[in-house]
């Protein structure tokens, strides 16, 4: 038996870890899908100050006060930022980082840096448009559709998806990451690779050092799960499965 903390990207909440969530328990572990400050059930709490700080705080504090150990952390998209900044704080309770379609990003970058200087400033621009300046909106399918990105939803997953996708505190987005502790790097690591290949994710980080830091590739696991950015909906019982395997 295994412990699991499950982490949302952007606009989810732990809820998408359902389907996930429940073929690990008949599977016999523990699991613990985290909603993050803001999204989700705790969409109430959003405010401005919302920062990637804020969700890794909720992470930290879920590990603490469960008093969990040994914790195998998953995190997809975004939070895999979320993840890191928490291996940061409390390595010693993480067994395995596992990074779902995603890659954590080097200490002082922020997650709008991944897009280009153009695609900032129209991220931007929908933010102050449609959401009074700080929230970030989920985006049409037609811009989600960019490569595999939407491989595997269908009319069902997509509907969950709308109902319950709220926006994304903008403050996430534009703050640094912010890393100190270098006790967090002795933690094994796995990337589960799905809208990308396993030589195509390699080629993302070494290819971008300014993002994700010098030899980001080594030491990782790369695994592949071929699907679109949303394992989690499209093939939950592999997904399930592959995180099972991590221990």
């Amino acid at each position: 038996m295994a412990t699991f903390v499950l982490v949302p990207g952007f606009w989810l909440g732990g809820w998408a870890w359902r389907d996930v969530a429940d073929h690990l328990i008949d599977a016999r572990h523990r699991v613990y899908p985290v909603t993050l400050t803001g999204l989700g059930d705790r969409v109430h709490l959003a405010t401005p100050d919302t920062d990637l700080d804020t969700h890794i705080a909720d992470v930290v504090n879920v590990l603490k006060y469960e008093n969990l150990t040994d914790v195998i952390l998953a995190g997809h998209s975004y939070a895999g930022n979320v993840i890191v900044g928490v291996a940061d704080r409390i390595p010693e309770r993480i067994k395995r980082l596992v990074y779902v379609d995603t890659f954590p990003l080097a200490d002082g970058v922020a997650q709008a840096e991944f897009n280009s200087p153009e695609g900032r400033e129209e991220q931007r621009n929908i933010v102050d448009t449609h959401g009074d300046g700080w929230r970030l909106p989920m985006p049409s399918w037609e811009d989600l559709d960019q490569g595999n990105d939407i491989v595997g939803l269908g009319d069902s997953e997509r509907t969950r998806m709308r109902e319950r996708a709220v926006d994304q505190p903008y403050g996430t987005v534009t703050q640094p990451l912010k890393l100190t502790n270098p006790a967090r790097e002795s933690i094994p690591k796995t990337v589960i690779c799905c809208s990308m290949t396993e030589a195509e994710s390699r080629e993302m980080l070494t290819s971008n050092p300014q993002l994700f830091g010098p030899d980001a590739d080594c030491g990782v696991d790369f695994v592949e799960l071929p699907t679109g950015h949303w394992p989690m909906f499209s093939r939950p019982a592999d997904l399930a499965n592959l995180l099972g395997r991590q221990m």
